[in-house]
């Protein structure tokens, strides 16, 4: 099948939101909480950094146990890399995730304005415009032949649905509501005209749901 682009892991709450209003270096999904959205998949024994041994099992780990299989690159909106608008200040601001980041392949923000690139740790971030099938060749020539995630938030990743160009989508649907915000759908039913889907209730309260092409 080539070089898929999916989306994996992405919260939403019941009323289709990815996060809330009002973004700042202290919150950095606005107004939502970002444990009802994404608590989940921090409950996992498989969480990233998760040193005590316990956590959850079962479809939520397993799902987030593949987050980075067979992944070469990632491209993110910039209000995912962090809270600073319009052209940059500076470039102090070097994302949300410390000397660390946890994608560990080449990622790409999208942004309108120049910024050089850098690396932290095996992650090299790059700043990239124009339209959504022209990042995804940059990913997809940087990911040497593995898959590209689409990292989010909510506004970017229906750019590139609309663009019909995302090929697995997983999406969580917390069970909680937002009320405004960064809004991925009204309702998931607006892309069954374009991907099958398989809807699958967790024990922990999310309810899955695994769309695919037609």
């Amino acid at each position: 099948m080539g070089q898929l682009l999916r989306v994996q892991n992405f919260a939403v709450s019941r009323d289709g939101y990815g996060a809330g209003e009002g973004q700042s270096l202290e919150r950095p999904f606005g107004h939502a909480d970002p444990d009802a959205l994404h608590g989940w998949a921090v409950e996992t024994a498989s969480w990233p950094g998760r040193t005590d041994g316990g956590g959850s099992r079962g479809l939520d780990d397993y799902l987030v146990r593949d987050f980075s299989h067979g992944i070469g690159a990632e491209i993110m909106g910039r209000n995912k890399f962090g809270p600073v608008r319009g052209p940059w200040p500076d470039h102090e601001w070097r994302g949300w995730w410390g000397d660390e980041p946890p994608f560990h392949t080449p990622v790409f923000v999208l942004t309108h304005h120049e910024r050089p690139s850098f690396t932290l740790a095996d992650t090299t971030f790059h700043f990239v415009g124009g339209e959504p099938a022209e990042v995804l060749e940059q990913a997809r020539a940087a990911a040497g032949g593995l898959d590209v995630r689409l990292g989010g938030g909510a506004s970017s990743i229906r750019a590139f649905l609309d663009a019909g160009l995302v090929d697995t989508l997983h999406v969580a649907v917390a069970p909680v509501e937002i009320g405004g915000g960064s809004r991925l759908w009204e309702s998931p039913e607006e892309l069954l005209d374009r991907y099958h889907c398989d809807v699958v209730p967790s024990s922990s309260g999310v309810v899955h749901h695994l769309f695919w092409r037609r």
